[in-house]
């Protein structure tokens, strides 16, 4: 499997709205429950005004569109990652799966994702 790791770096925003979002970015995940609202951009697009932002995240995407049916993906990279001490943040599109690292992990998750068979770039 191919991992492609972005070069922006990212942060995890727990806002008290939506519409604290900058959704004019190209790059953001947004969670709304009964109980939170959680956003996840590139540092640059963190609301000034957030209630808690976490920045210093890398994020590597599963390379190309993943059927429903495929079952495991997430799992495996998220195990490989365990084993290697390495905590993670995983969202998912309805294409494929992304993984946030924090920046002093990187070349650890790297270094145990290629070790697991995992091709990056």
């Amino acid at each position: 499997m191919v991992l492609e790791l972005l070069q922006d770096k990212f942060c995890v925003c727990k806002i008290d709205s939506v519409k604290q979002a900058n959704i004019q970015s190209d790059f953001f995940f947004l969670a709304k429950t009964d109980g939170e609202v959680s956003l996840v951009c590139k540092e640059a697009d963190a609301p000034k005004d957030s209630a808690i932002v976490e920045k210093g995240w890398r994020a590597m995407r599963v390379v190309g569109a993943l059927d429903f049916s495929l079952v495991g993906i997430l799992a495996d990279i998220s195990s490989v990652l365990a084993k290697a001490g390495v905590p993670i943040f995983a969202v998912s599109t309805y294409d494929t799966d992304y993984i946030l690292i924090k920046q002093e992990y990187l070349e650890k998750a790297l270094s145990a994702l290629k070790d697991g068979g995992y091709k990056i770039y």
